[in-house]
């Protein structure tokens, strides 16, 4: 391992010396970058968005077999929780006001050997476990990826959008129950949480011992590559895209520095671990979130006679796409990949944060949980939607069904964040800087919340110590600087396929594991006094 990192720290001070000899010498390390890059990320989406047998002769148009998974298990886990995502919203609502937080100090005094383990204290709230999570949630998914899908699907997809986010609200409570149920705690209170603990503990208690060891450590090492991927390049890429063209800066290595600016700050954040994390994001989400809504309200009421012309776009072209946009299902698959991404339900992520919560009751931050969906996707990637959709009219800026997501703005070629900006500069005269700053702070949280994900999972796989513990933060700082210079649709390629990865090992868990959250629900819910669940 120590010569491991000894190579690692070498690359690392390659990169550097390289970019800024490069920049020197007035090289396009930008275009070095990105073409090395581009092959790998083109190769991985096209492996995990492999469609599934049939559905090319079934419904005339392939369906990838992960979309397919996804659907299927959160409508399955909505149905059977008898609709958790909405007859429990106001509960969740409570819990993260701290209503009920005198219950969690309270010791049962008929619990077992098992619930007295998993009722160690954690390390966070539950306001800080629900900011961590929607800090990595609530990103340019939200900005980039919300224009990503219209330009691709069409105000349709918005529509799946909202669908998978409602849906995906279940999902996330089942995964986050799991992930608190099955958490190790140390001895000093370092808790250590997510799908790779709740898949071996879980399986094993199935007797699936080796199973669940497999599946495990298949879903740590995707994990470390989605924290390369969505939950870093792509922040970078969208970042740096935003500052160069706010600032209109020219040169063959200006998003690499740019990515090197970045690496420094958030390297800085993560050393303090979860907790300075929970202490940056709390503060800095909900301030982001507020002002972002804010401001896309601000244009939505400006603009109020055509939110019902929007909505019935909407909702029309969801089932009626306009000519070349490839069918109900094409805009569909955009619609629960865009959604996929920015919520990460289904994906496990998430429940790694929220292992982390001060909680005896793991159906408690489960319900938490729910919430994030709900505002990332349903309210957030809404708004963004209604905003680029009022923007453009009646397709009178630009035409939906763009290649790769990039559309012509008068005259000029655009694409993810670029069309939004687009949009906002139209109604707010200084949305330029605004933008520039929400990006780039959507960017950061969601960089640092990944981090963390990521090195657990690293840890899970590699042990923990100080020198994995390096080596991890290093990689994931060398990722923020070639998602700076990559070329969008290559590094989204790349993240997408890294985040849906996820689902599959994660799924299996969830579908196998979900019965034992049925019992966390009722053990919380008689806690509380606000009745037992039912299917």
């Amino acid at each position: 391992m120590a010569a491991l990192t000894s190579k690692i720290v070498s690359f690392l001070s390659y990169m550097i010396h390289s970019t800024i000899s490069s920049y020197i010498q007035e090289l396009d390390l930008d275009e070095r970058i990105n073409e090395a890059f581009t092959p790998i990320a083109n190769w991985w989406e096209a492996v995990i968005l492999h469609p599934f047998p049939g559905t090319e002769y079934l419904f005339g148009q392939s369906i990838p077999t992960i979309i397919i998974l996804l659907v299927g298990g959160a409508l399955f886990f909505t149905i059977y929780f008898g609709f958790v995502n909405i007859r429990r919203f106001s509960t969740s609502v409570k819990i993260v006001m701290g209503k009920y937080d005198s219950v969690d100090k309270n010791h049962l005094k008929d619990a077992d050997d098992k619930f007295k383990k998993n009722s160690k204290e954690g390390e966070v709230s539950h306001f800080q476990a629900l900011a961590t999570a929607v800090s990595g949630t609530v990103g340019n998914g939200n900005i980039a990826g919300v224009a990503l899908a219209i330009a691709v699907g069409g105000p349709g997809a918005t529509f799946w959008m909202i669908l998978c986010g409602l849906l995906g609200m279940s999902t996330k409570f089942v995964e986050c129950t799991l992930g608190v149920k099955y958490r190790d705690v140390s001895e000093d209170g370092v808790v250590y949480g997510g799908p790779m603990y709740y898949l071996a503990k879980g399986f094993k208690e199935k007797g699936f011992v080796r199973i669940g060891k497999i599946l495990a450590v298949i879903f740590a090492l995707l994990c470390i590559g989605a924290s390369f991927g969505g939950g870093n390049a792509a922040q970078s890429n969208q970042a740096a895209m935003q500052l160069v063209n706010s600032f209109g800066l020219t040169g063959g290595s200006a998003r690499t520095i740019i990515g090197i600016i970045m690496m420094v700050f958030v390297g800085i954040i993560i050393i303090g671990g979860i907790k300075r994390i929970a202490s940056v994001t709390e503060k800095m989400v909900p301030f982001m979130a507020l002002m972002y809504v804010a401001a896309c309200l601000y244009i939505i009421l400006g603009n109020i006679t055509f939110v019902d012309d929007a909505f019935s776009m909407i909702f029309t072209q969801a089932f009626n796409p306009q000519a070349g946009l490839g069918g109900v299902l094409g805009v569909l698959i955009t619609g629960f990949r865009r959604a996929a991404f920015s919520n990460e339900a289904g994906a496990g992520s998430a429940s790694i944060a929220h292992s982390a919560v001060k909680t005896k009751y793991p159906a408690s931050e489960g319900l938490v949980a729910l919430l994030e969906p709900f505002i990332d996707t349903v309210v957030i990637c809404t708004m963004t939607a209604l905003v680029i959709i009022i923007f453009n009219g009646d397709n009178t800026v630009f035409n939906y069904g763009g290649l790769d997501g990039k559309v012509l703005i008068d005259g000029m070629q655009v694409e993810g964040a670029g069309i939004t900006a687009a949009a906002f500069s139209k109604y707010i005269s200084f949305s330029g800087p605004f933008l520039t700053m929400a990006v780039v702070l959507f960017a950061i949280s969601t960089m640092i919340s990944w981090s963390y994900y990521g090195l657990q999972s690293w840890m899970f796989v590699f042990g923990k110590s100080k020198i994995s513990d390096l080596s991890y933060k290093v990689l994931f700082l060398i990722f923020i600087v070639i998602g700076a210079a990559g070329d969008m649709s290559s590094v989204w390629a790349f993240s997408d396929a890294m985040i849906l990865a996820l689902v599959f090992p994660n799924m299996i868990g969830l579908l196998l594991l979900f019965p034992k959250v049925r019992d966390e629900l009722s053990n919380y819910l008689s806690a509380i006094g606000v009745g037992s669940s039912s299917k």
